[in-house]
């Protein structure tokens, strides 16, 4: 036994209390909120893959099992519905149920961790600053996050509930589809669009839906309300929630963005594709309306796809390429960097040029923070995106056009595709599964993490003017 008069460094119980606070510590930093979200992430993402490996979740044998089902296991969790595979006939009925459980739990847990993140930020603000957020954005104290968590729940239900009755209807009525597979269709899609995946039952996505409105328009109003965030929608299905005047900026940059977002989509997407013979050239009217719609919904981190991208017209896959990024609204299932993110950025802009020192949006001013974080998640996703091209440039002959395309779709969590995802290499395909992985769960958690760290300077350093421009 060892003398106890030899030094600190031969104290058995000093070194137990040592390992024990070393162990603790690491303890508390892997379950900080910040750092368990990911952790979260990648648990589901194996155990889907483990399940999708099985026999009982293909139709055939494929060598490349692993990395199909973990790419896919990553791609429905994330939300996201990037393929490597054919979805309707690779899966059986018991895999395709697996990533459909994959699709609800990923997008209810980032719907609900995104929430808890909100208000675990909130916390960390003086008493002053937490009665100014909470009366300023209507949002709940961390004592309702049980009510808050039922309110999701109710929400995703009513939505994919509502969308999953038309869409069977149609299935079995218009199409000859028995009861038990319209259902299954009807309820699947409706998951799928309203989590924002863009996963389909269907070997050519919905092109063949293409002048369906019944299939279509479902599709697009669950992604839409899905995308808007459900803060905005708790907030407008409330009695008196559409008045206006009661809009916190929060809700009124999120509903006025996606209604402009939409409104140029549609515009751009129709001029450039409206006399395409490979796209909508060959569709009624009626049909070219539903797919200039569609084709603006769709890209805002949904995934479906009612035309063939790869026969796209460049000014298309530009505009797409710029709605994917920016994607939907925040605490929702859409991805991207979030329409809040790019306006907050588009006022810093204008008031910058204005020559105002305050930012201001609707009669209120932004914080400095608010306005750090916004250029940090934007540029952080800048930087996922370039190094994302980069690499599949690296490991692939495919032109940037569409290596750019599919970098953007993968880190926005959006799913389309120019038809090079089937062929691409096992690094490009890790490549995508990185990016699938950051875009849905590094913009949330880089800022939050931002405002966690946050630590008030008591002093200030020396200043100085850079020039810049």
């Amino acid at each position: 036994m060892p003398d106890r008069h030899d030094g600190r460094k031969n104290l058995p119980w000093i070194r137990t209390d040592a390992g024990a606070r070393k162990e603790s510590a690491v303890r508390r930093a892997l379950l900080h909120p910040v750092r368990s979200v990911p952790l979260a992430f990648l648990a589901v993402i194996a155990v889907g893959a483990a399940v999708l490996t099985l026999p009982v979740s293909r139709t055939g044998t494929d060598p490349d099992t692993v990395l199909t089902a973990l790419f896919t296991s990553v791609s429905a969790t994330c939300v996201t519905g990037l393929i490597t595979v054919d979805t309707a006939t690779y899966w059986t009925p018991f895999g395709q149920g697996v990533i459909l459980a994959l699709i609800q739990v990923g997008g209810f847990g980032i719907m609900t961790l995104a929430t808890l993140l909100a208000l675990l930020v909130r916390r960390s603000i003086g008493l002053r600053g937490q009665l100014v957020a909470q009366s300023e954005t209507h949002t709940l104290n961390l004592g309702d996050v049980r009510s808050v968590l039922f309110r999701v729940a109710r929400i995703m239900v009513l939505f994919e509930a509502a969308a999953a009755a038309v869409l069977t209807a149609r299935f079995w009525i218009a199409y000859d589809t028995n009861p038990a597979t319209a259902l299954w269709h009807g309820i699947f899609h409706a998951v799928s669009a309203f989590n924002n995946a863009g996963f389909a039952l269907y070997s050519d996505n919905l092109i063949s839906f293409a002048e369906d409105p019944w299939i279509l328009v479902p599709i697009c109003l669950a992604i839409i309300a899905g995308g808007l965030g459900f803060p905005v929608v708790i907030h407008l299905l409330q009695p008196g929630g559409l008045r206006f005047r009661d809009w916190t900026i929060h809700i009124r940059l999120t509903v006025y963005g996606t209604l402009l977002l939409l409104g140029v989509g549609v515009a751009l997407f129709a001029a450039f594709e409206w006399n395409r013979h490979e796209t909508l050239g060959p569709l009624s009217l009626t049909g070219k309306l539903i797919g200039s719609f569609a084709g603006s919904v769709f890209p805002r981190t949904a995934g479906f796809n009612s035309i063939d991208y790869g026969a796209a017209a460049p000014e298309t896959l530009m505009v797409t390429n710029i709605l994917m990024f920016i994607g939907g609204g925040s605490a929702g299932t859409a991805g991207g960097i979030k329409i809040t993110t790019f306006l907050l950025l588009g006022f810093s802009i204008w008031n910058e040029i204005r020559g105002r020192d305050q930012v201001t949006v609707g009669h209120r001013s932004i914080s400095a923070s608010s306005q750090r974080q916004a250029l940090s998640v934007a540029l952080l996703g800048v930087a996922a995106v370039i190094t994302g091209t980069l690499l599949l440039l690296m490991f692939t002959d495919y032109s940037l056009e569409k290596v750019l395309f599919e970098s953007i779709s993968a880190f926005g969590t959006v799913g389309m595709s120019t038809g090079i995802t089937y062929n691409l290499p096992p690094s490009a395909e890790w490549v995508l599964m990185a990016l699938m992985f950051t875009g849905r769960i590094g913009t949330v958690t880089v800022a939050s993490a931002l405002a966690l760290s946050s630590r008030p300077r008591l002093y200030s350093l020396p200043e100085e003017r850079p020039i810049i421009g």
